[in-house]
């Protein structure tokens, strides 16, 4: 995201509590906040201002990044995170899942930021040339509810598109090769796939659907821990009011945090072996911060403590995405 160019929301006063918080006095030695590198979170991380405001009860702030919401809303339904913020559409699926979260703030759309993408000179030029075209889009991500959304107003629905269920850097990649044919995706993956390709934008968010970002936390915390999620909105809404006063200094950090070329996060990995109990600490102490890693830790951790069975190797999955599997077979 970059606030030059798709703008921070109404900042302070748009931030809006949407639960009642009990009363209550508890003060938890740390808060783990899960976010993506998009949107108020990261000013506030970067600024400082949820520290700041959780200082005087000694709590720590942990920040764990995903790159998508479901993996987020996951982590919180199983108490590795206690807050995160997310789109519209995963903690829909969450609830349907039956996960455990509390919605406590939202703010309102900013649907220059996401968006429906395809490359120049592919002969997509609108929505209705996706019709039997590859589209690549995260599955129960708030782009995926657009993707939906923006077929169903050319009369299409998911059906008559090809459509590939892929996380950002694998969708990064696919859409680099050419291998997909358009993206539905975000900030600042999006921010990154225009500033590369000069793509055809077939439909923006804010075109489309008129919908919240939610700052959602493990019901638990939240009703245990009344006084750290205020101290977590103020912070918030200190971020807002300073990104609002500061713009270009908002938009210069954000590009500093993005990733200049998502196809080679692999580039950044480093592989070791370390006892379960040790890796988890790592995923959320920020030590370990790759997003799918981090994901495939907490999942195993949470199967481990349930004693419910993995997933069999050998089972079907028909969205699996190709490119780990490519990769394999070329070594």
């Amino acid at each position: 995201m970059r606030i030059t160019r798709r703008g921070l929301g109404a900042g302070a006063a748009a931030l809006a509590l949407i639960c009642a918080l009990p009363a209550g006095a508890e003060t938890p030695a740390q808060v783990r906040i899960g976010f993506q590198k998009t949107n108020l979170p990261v000013v506030a991380q970067r600024e400082g201002t949820i520290e700041a405001a959780l200082a005087p009860q000694g709590t720590e702030v942990v920040w764990v990044e995903f790159q998508a919401g479901p993996p987020l809303v996951e982590a919180l339904n199983a108490g590795a995170i206690d807050l995160g913020w997310t789109g519209d559409a995963p903690p829909i699926f969450g609830q349907a899942a039956g996960s455990a979260i509390a919605y406590v703030a939202a703010l309102p759309p900013n649907g220059q930021g996401e968006a429906i993408v395809a490359k120049t000179g592919s002969g997509v030029e609108t929505l209705a040339d996706l019709k039997g075209r590859v589209v690549a889009v995260g599955k129960g991500t708030s782009a995926h509810n657009l993707l939906a959304a923006a077929l169903e107003t050319q009369g299409l629905t998911l059906d008559d598109v090809e459509v590939r269920y892929l996380p950002p850097a694998d969708a990064a990649a696919a859409f680099a090769a050419d291998k997909v044919e358009a993206w539905a995706v975000w900030d600042p993956f999006l921010a990154i796939a225009e500033t590369r390709y000069d793509p055809v934008v077939l439909a923006r968010g804010s075109e489309i659907l008129d919908v919240n970002t939610f700052f959602l936390g493990n019901a638990a915390f939240v009703e245990a821990n009344p006084a750290t999620v205020k101290g977590v909105l103020a912070g918030l809404d200190q971020a807002a009011a300073w990104a609002d006063a500061h713009r270009p200094e908002v938009a210069e950090g954000l590009h500093e945090v993005e990733r200049d070329d998502p196809e080679h996060e692999e580039a950044d990995l480093e592989i070791s072996r370390v006892p379960l109990a040790d890796a988890v600490d790592m995923a959320l102490g920020g030590e370990i911060v790759n997003a799918t890693a981090v994901s495939g830790i907490l999942a195993i951790a949470t199967a481990r403590a349930t004693g419910k069975p993995l997933r069999p190797a050998d089972a079907p999955w028909p969205d699996r995405p190709r490119a780990f599997g490519e990769r394999k077979s070329r070594a």
